[in-house]
């Protein structure tokens, strides 16, 4: 990897060797007005399929700007097949736990409107570009479908159930204990319910589905944002990719 490429992009074009690269006018504003980069100048470009690409700049213009792909510099790191699943709060810790999501590995994030859900409406577009820029941040080649709301009883009615769901329950065991003997499974989907918690009815329903394991998060109720990072770091922990090597 070349030393001065500093930074990374996300574009949704095709990535090759040798490939030209067209700029939209946001991403042209970003490098040559905001960090200044001219013609010359190297960064890296993924697209969330083909892997990481040094690319260089050849055309520069604060509307638009061309870059050429010269060499592959990361394949294609496919996070494991994790869904999360959460109820929106407020905007701002929403966006969290979008971030959080993408940096810590999950594959779709999934909003769903609960009984409790604090939201009503979401916008799509805005949580998948917080996705993007997460993982511009964090290094990731891949970046994770962020879903419209969906309805918690109709997810769940339509449910694949070879994909099972890891739910946040302060009233169970922790996950070692929960999911002990799972090691060959691996569909998984995560749900962190409202600030107010699941309703009974709801708590009802889940406990009635047998492909929805409760687990604890410790004696003390955590928030929902908090609850999102801690489920990610023990699913990773004890059924994800943070126990083996990088490629």
């Amino acid at each position: 990897m070349s030393q001065t490429a500093k930074i990374r992009i996300y574009l949704d074009q095709p990535l090759g060797q040798a490939q030209t690269l067209s700029l939209a006018r946001d991403q042209a504003n970003y490098l040559f007005a905001v960090m200044r980069l001219s013609v010359g100048a190297e960064i890296l470009v993924f697209n969330g399929r083909d892997g990481e690409f040094l690319a260089e700049v050849r055309e520069a213009n604060k509307r638009a700007g061309r870059l050429l792909c010269k060499q592959k510099t990361r394949d294609l790191q496919v996070p494991p097949d994790l869904w999360v699943l959460f109820a929106p709060i407020k905007k701002a810790r929403t966006d969290f736990i979008v971030e959080k999501s993408t940096e810590m590995g999950a594959a779709r994030i999934i909003p769903v409107q609960t009984e409790f859900t604090n939201s009503e409406r979401i916008r799509q577009d805005r949580l998948q570009a917080h996705a993007i820029e997460a993982a511009e941040q964090c290094g990731g080649t891949f970046v994770p479908e962020v879903t419209e709301l969906m309805r918690l009883d109709r997810l769940l009615g339509d449910w694949p159930h070879e994909r099972q769901i890891i739910w946040a329950d302060e009233a169970r065991v922790g996950m070692a204990a929960a999911l002990e003997g799972r090691e060959d499974q691996t569909k998984w989907a995560l749900l962190i319910g409202p600030e107010g918690g699941f309703s009974a009815e709801e708590r009802a329903r889940l406990a009635q589905y047998p492909f929805v394991t409760p687990v604890s998060l410790g004696p003390r109720i955590l928030r929902a944002d908090t609850a999102a990072v801690a489920l990610l770091t023990l699913f990773q922990s004890h059924l994800g990719d943070w126990h083996h090597d990088p490629a």
